[in-house]
């Protein structure tokens, strides 16, 4: 069953002015992304900034064209959604970023934070479009998953907001990182067995999956999970328990999942453009970046590469102009 909730507003937001994504708008994101890169890895949360954004996005319905990546996460009736529980940490996290940063709009924000995600544990680069508006709306709605249904419910949640075969298990990848916490979802245990670093270990671990977890006759609510007899049978160095759920099984148990898990289970690089791709996609559903846009992305990059070609220019005189003095003076003592 689809899990959904619909929250009404006591009153509209007002509109935001339009935002002006120029050349200093960019310049400010490289600073957020850098502020960001330190603040993920001193506080080991990437898991948290990855769910926070996929989470932000997921409320994208194609068929209204309403929700998606929109920053409305951080509002009391959505942060305080069973489904959203623990990503108040993420908020307030983000809150040190935008404090820092007051120019860049939550929904920038909330995405490129997942974007960093991605890449400071060793996650493939994803290119980042900056530009989102804040959208006021009096309702949201959550396309959620029902962790024990099977592969016909991840096309109907996935496909409503626009993604297709290939996303779902891309994107399910992402369970790399992290894990289940019991105060958070109910469940406790984590998908591989490094969870703070991107790779494609979870699809490894999928097709193992079906001697190390054999689907009980009465699965456990919410997730397939059966304790091991060795460490080698599911579970890490720890002890920790290694699982799955229901919808991690359907990508091994549908033919047209189980193609992309092989393929991504042998070739971490295909994984990893795929997952880039579609990361991508999520984080730009309802979001229609300004013509103009790449231009100025491409200008500033632009300026910083003459920048540092006209510095690289400068030293290399400079040194030519300094080994010119020496040989002359030396030349003038031996005379």
């Amino acid at each position: 069953m689809e899990v959904q909730a619909s929250t009404s507003a006591s009153a509209p937001a007002p509109t935001p002015a339009p935002l002006v994504v120029n050349a200093e708008y960019y310049k400010e994101i490289e600073r957020a992304r850098r502020y960001l890169r330190a603040l993920i890895s001193s506080k080991n949360c990437a898991p948290m900034m990855l769910r926070l954004a996929f989470h932000d996005a997921g409320t994208y319905d194609a068929l209204t064209k309403t929700g998606g990546p929109n920053g409305s996460i951080r509002n009391p009736q959505e942060l305080n959604h069973s489904a959203n529980r623990g990503l108040e940490t993420a908020v307030d996290l983000c809150e040190k970023v935008k404090r820092k940063h007051p120019c860049i709009t939550y929904a920038d924000l909330y995405q490129l934070a997942g974007v960093v995600a991605v890449e400071v544990t060793g996650g493939p680069t994803i290119h980042f479009v900056p530009g989102r508006q804040i959208r006021p709306s009096r309702k949201f709605t959550l396309l959620l998953l029902n962790f024990v249904a099977g592969a016909d419910h991840l096309r109907s949640v996935f496909n409503r907001m626009g993604l297709e075969d290939k996303d779902i298990v891309a994107l399910s990848g992402g369970h790399t990182l992290g894990g289940a916490h019991k105060q958070v979802s109910g469940f406790d245990g984590k998908w591989t067995e490094e969870p703070w670093k991107f790779d494609n270990s979870y699809f490894k671990e999928l097709l193992k999956s079906s001697t190390k977890f054999p689907t009980p006759s009465n699965p456990p609510t919410g997730y397939s999970q059966q304790k091991p007899s060795s460490s080698a049978a599911g579970e890490d160095s720890t002890g920790r328990r290694l699982f799955i759920f229901s919808t991690d099984q359907a990508l091994i148990k549908d033919p047209k999942f189980l193609e992309y898990v092989m393929l991504y289970e042998q070739d971490e690089e295909a994984f990893f453009r795929d997952y880039a791709a579609s990361h991508k996609k999520l984080s730009e559903l309802g979001f229609v970046p300004p013509t103009w846009t790449s231009r100025v992305i491409t200008a500033v990059k632009n300026s910083s590469t003459m920048a540092k070609t006209a510095a690289g220019v400068a030293f290399a005189t400079t040194a030519i102009a300094i080994t010119f003095y020496y040989r002359q003076r030396s030349q003038r003592k031996e005379e």
